[in-house]
């Protein structure tokens, strides 16, 4: 396929990619939109032009929204068809590429748009599903030669996070505060985190309602995401280990995670299916699955100071993860738990087996007893005010790139 649209080999959004987002455009109004290369499409207004008239389950300008929540709720007969006629009409001599007119009015330079939340979520569960960062806090925290708890083989661990922290790419965090006890202190202090951490996670994000009493298989799993976004989930280290007994994470995770803008499909990530890692012990019924759930899914994570240059920390891989997504959706629905439109589920930290793909400061810096040192010799155990993060991440194979362009954040002092 070769696109009208001009873009780098190297970018993100070829036009095997067609992620979906909401945009404001001409800082006037907000609509869903697509990505192609560095231009951003308006689908509502794509819409109002008939572009679109003869998607079957497509009866009204869904586009106009402020989230994509709608749109995906359509389920994947419709959104699926959406994308492939939106992907024929960015090729060579479509009816699109010969109307100037419509072009000018659909079509945007990035740096004429706002990304904003693509999705609103109702819930958000963090999973904790690779087997290396697990092992890695197991050894850092208890017992070496017990580094997984008895359970984590035998189902994909989680927990339900805050999703009303949950920000869009762009929008700075200020450092969380809370208790924390320093070692051999008699006593707990009150201030800000001094280990403040990233994680380089993925998330993905579903397009159905369920009622209570209702699981979701793992054979029916793919039909319920509607696509995945990288993610960040922040914490405070120092916070959640004095918080974390008996109940995890608190306060040193329900301040911020943040999100990339395009939701990039199951269906544009097809051609990238991999096996996963063998999963030893048997796995009980419920939790079995048949073919390549995994996807091979390049991403790093880059540090820049606030006088400095890019550092980049770690480069991992998404088909690390032990227990894949729809794994973790029928765990999460098992018990009979509703989800919903836009909820979120997030990987949990992807780290691989060597020590450059670790996916968080705790493990590069292992607890701080090995500081990173940045291109002009700074070091970094944890990050510091004023510290840029950010992660990236692509799929490519034969000369096919999908990816999900950045999520960045800038990490501001604590609020008085």
């Amino acid at each position: 396929m070769k696109s009208f649209v001009n873009y780098s080999e190297t970018s993100d959004f070829s036009i095997h990619n067609i992620p979906f987002g909401v945009a404001v455009f001409n800082k006037e109004y907000i609509a869903c939109a697509t990505r192609i290369g560095d231009i951003v499409v308006d689908l509502a207004t794509l819409y109002d032009f008939g572009f679109l008239d003869d998607v079957d389950g497509l009866s009204e300008n869904v586009f106009e929204a402020y989230t994509l929540n709608e749109f995906i709720e359509l389920g994947k007969p419709v959104t699926s068809a959406v994308r492939l006629k939106i992907q024929e009409l960015l090729l060579e001599d479509s009816l699109l590429a010969k109307d100037e007119k419509s072009i000018e009015q659909c079509f945007f330079e990035l740096d004429q748009v706002k990304m904003l939340m693509p999705v609103h979520v109702p819930n958000y569960t963090d999973f904790y599903s690779s087997e290396q960062h697990a092992r890695n806090v197991g050894e850092m925290f208890r017992d070496p030669a017990n580094a997984l708890l008895p359970n984590w083989k035998h189902l994909p661990v989680g927990y339900h996070g805050r999703a009303s922290s949950i920000v869009v790419s762009g929008t700075d965090i200020h450092r969380p505060k809370g208790q924390t006890k320093p070692k051999d202190a008699p006593a707990p202090v009150f201030g800000p985190t001094r280990q403040l951490d990233f994680e380089l996670e993925m998330a993905f994000i579903v397009n159905r309602n369920t009622e209570m009493g209702e699981s979701i298989s793992t054979e029916q799993a793919e039909e319920a995401i509607f696509g995945l976004v990288l993610f960040n989930d922040w914490s405070a280290r120092d916070i959640q280990a004095w918080e974390y007994v008996p109940l995890g994470p608190f306060l040193g995770k329900n301040f911020a995670s943040s999100v990339s803008p395009w939701v990039v499909t199951l269906e544009a990530l097809e051609p990238f299916r991999t096996e996963g890692p063998i999963q030893d012990p048997a796995v009980l019924p419920y939790l079995t699955f048949t073919g390549n759930k995994h996807y091979d899914i390049s991403m790093e994570v880059g540090l820049t100071p606030s006088h400095g240059t890019e550092k980049t920390l770690a480069k991992t891989n998404f088909r690390h993860m032990y227990w894949n997504m729809c794994q973790q959706l029928a765990h999460h629905t098992v018990s009979g738990c509703n989800i919903e439109v836009g909820d979120l589920y997030a990987s949990g930290t992807i780290s691989g087996n060597s020590p450059e793909s670790f996916g968080s400061m705790l493990e590069l810096s292992w607890k701080g007893e090995n500081p990173v040192v940045l291109n002009d010799g700074q070091k970094r155990s944890f990050i510091e005010d004023g510290d840029t993060v950010t992660m990236r991440g692509y799929a490519q194979k034969e000369g096919i790139r999908v990816g999900f362009g950045e999520v960045v954040a800038t990490i501001l002092p604590s609020k008085v």
